[in-house]
């Protein structure tokens, strides 16, 4: 556990510290948020911040290959070098966004292609769902890549579309893959006392490092957002990450890890965030959907911007923006640990705590605080 927080500390140290640089790069680019009708922040805002997050996440996969209780994970595959060749290609295809603002098709064709990269060369590869006792495996080598492919594509929009206040983005992924994080690490060290090393707890440790390293700057007031670079960046290292979980449990319950064996309850956390709106996904899908059925439903593209995300709701519900932020924060929180939660509770004990925390964030939702802040606040709702 300690070499997984040292690395998330190095993530966390070098995003941070390279931030001040992505804002000057981004000023000097014309990488700069315009105020429009859809937006709440009231001054142009330099984006671009998904570039220090990428030079953490390198800093500190570099740093990890070269300590002795994670090196397993570097040596022979190629897995760990593909992902973050995956992460650097959507990563600059995020920031020319940025700079240029792309047509919706050569996104796509990015983000296709940068899945297809980590597919192929790190073989990062969507084998089985948990359909029926010991999961479904997915017979057809094309019909696993197409799987694959478009998991990350949608976690990849997900996380973009649900972009759209200061520290928003950043902190759900933070919360939602540190749950994640604890889970993978659990889950390895039940299944495998000798050795606990894991990429996909490494990956999740640099992802949670990286967007910790870039809060303090863009959590309101904001000075940078993260833009384009950063949303693709970390919603196709979550995807990433609960790919490699998937293959992990695959081949445990399959035995060819060892005698330790996963039950269906335990596994059920790892395809949260690929198959249900909830988990350490739930806000950024559910946002997506809804906007997509709202947009297609009027006779628009589904990549036509409005402004009726859920955090457009919440503000218009009177809360403030930084109160918006932290709601959003307390249900992302509730799902992801609980789902994580099953490795160590029953699942009686999980609903239950669950339920109860659902009532408190409702009550935190829709009460009297967001009154007072239509009041204090009346352009908040605006």
């Amino acid at each position: 556990m300690r070499v997984y927080l040292l690395v998330m500390l190095v993530a966390a140290a070098v995003t941070y510290l390279t931030t001040p640089l992505a804002r000057w790069l981004a000023l000097r680019s014309g990488a700069i948020t315009a105020v429009r009708d859809r937006d709440v922040h009231e001054v142009p805002i330099p984006r671009m911040g998904g570039v220090a997050m990428l030079l953490g996440m390198a800093a500190a996969l570099v740093f990890a290959s070269q300590i002795p209780f994670l090196e397993g994970e570097f040596t022979g595959a190629l897995t760990a070098w593909a992902i973050l060749g995956g992460a650097a290609l959507v990563c600059l295809l995020g920031a020319a966004d940025d700079i240029w603002e792309l047509d919706w098709v050569t996104k796509l064709v990015g983000q296709v292609l940068a899945a297809g990269l980590m597919a192929g060369v790190g073989h990062v590869q969507l084998l089985a769902l948990p359909l029926g006792e010991g999961g479904g495996l997915i017979g057809s080598g094309w019909l696993s890549l197409a799987a694959t492919v478009l998991v990350i594509v949608v976690a990849i929009n997900a996380v973009n579309f649900v972009d759209g206040l200061d520290g928003l983005a950043a902190g759900l992924i933070a919360i939602g893959g540190s749950a994640f994080f604890m889970y993978t690490y659990v889950l390895t060290t039940q299944t495998s006392p000798l050795d606990h090393s894991n990429l996909a707890s490494l990956v999740l440790a640099v992802l949670v490092g990286a967007c910790l390293g870039f809060l303090p700057h863009n959590f309101y007031p904001a000075r940078i957002f993260m833009g384009d670079s950063g949303a693709m960046l970390i919603g196709l290292s979550m995807a990433a990450a609960a790919i490699l979980v998937t293959g992990q449990l695959n081949s445990l319950v399959a035995g060819q890890a060892g005698p330790v064996e996963v039950t269906a309850r335990q596994q059920f956390p790892a395809f949260l965030p690929l198959l249900l709106p909830v988990a350490v996904l739930l806000l950024p899908l559910l946002d997506m959907g809804l906007a997509v059925v709202r947009r297609v439903g009027t006779g628009k593209s589904p990549f036509h911007p409005d402004r009726r995300h859920l955090h457009h709701q919440l503000l218009q519900l009177g809360h403030t923006h930084r109160r918006a932020v932290l709601i959003m924060y307390l249900w992302t929180a509730l799902f992801a640990f609980g789902g994580a939660a099953l490795v160590w509770w029953t699942t009686e004990r999980v609903l239950w705590t669950v339920g109860v925390g659902a009532v408190v964030a409702l009550a935190l939702t829709l009460g009297p605080l967001r009154g007072r802040a239509r009041v204090r606040n009346g352009s908040a709702a605006s």
